[in-house]
């Protein structure tokens, strides 16, 4: 069928349902798989590095993809996901606690837990598709996603909007979490992430080849004038840092 007609558009439009209620039900099955608790972090990691691919137009078969992904990266999805699910539990038990209370400070500290909980969820919404992206050590991953987070508001809300969405529809129909609820949300996710990342690399390598041009001329008019030649400084977008 011709590129670009109804057809065409209809039948990637359905494929990529279908692939999204593949992913979200192999999400589903290696998250049990892992006892829940210990499944989340490498089946959120191989579905990222998943759907990473298929949006950048590489084909690559689902299962057998997952399943390798999944085994590769249970150590480091684990070490990504426990620390998020552990303040997650911390800041719910707080928020019950201080609820509860209609006194006046009480109600000031969990004004402020919710507003963690809003950071949280923004942070992991960033975390795993910048764990399919960028090769950090791990610890790094948690402090680049926050500070991705908090300098790029616009895409951030949009991201929060996107998980509130996800949610609502997922309590207002039950029926759509085995087919499609988290695949849908990692996808969506996943595919906004790659285009924030890839505009934020793009403006990094920009305001870079800007530097250097500036330093080289700078070291043409020293050299010019007798002057030592100026050499441009190593800065972070030269070593691929994620952030701007």
């Amino acid at each position: 069928m011709p590129a670009g007609s109804f057809s065409a558009k209809a039948y990637s439009f359905f494929d990529t349902l279908l692939w999204i209620a593949c992913l979200n039900l192999l999400w589903i099955v290696f998250t049990l798989a892992g006892l829940g608790v210990f499944g989340v972090g490498p089946a959120t990691a191989a579905a990222q590095i998943l759907v990473r691919r298929r949006v950048r137009g590489e084909a690559a078969p689902l299962i057998r993809f997952f399943v390798r992904e999944y085994g590769r990266n249970f150590a480091r999805g684990n070490g990504l996901a426990l620390p998020v699910m552990l303040a997650g539990a911390a800041l719910a038990l707080n928020w019950n606690y201080f609820a509860r209370s209609g006194d006046l400070l009480p109600q000031l500290m969990a004004a402020g837990v919710f507003v963690a909980a809003i950071f949280l969820a923004a942070v992991a919404c960033h975390l795993f598709p910048m764990f399919a992206r960028y090769e950090l050590p791990l610890a790094q991953y948690l402090l680049m996603s926050s500070r991705f987070a908090l300098r790029h508001l616009a895409g951030t809300a949009i991201l929060l909007f996107v998980t509130a969405a996800a949610l609502f529809a997922s309590q207002a129909l039950p029926g759509l979490i085995p087919f499609f609820s988290v695949g849908a949300w990692l996808y969506v996710t996943g595919w906004l992430c790659d285009r924030f990342f890839t505009a934020n690399d793009e403006s990094l390598a920009g305001a870079f080849e800007a530097s250097a041009g500036d330093a080289a001329v700078q070291g043409r008019r020293a050299s010019a004038s007798g002057d030592a030649a100026v050499r441009p400084h190593r800065t972070a977008a030269t070593v691929g840092a994620p952030l701007a």
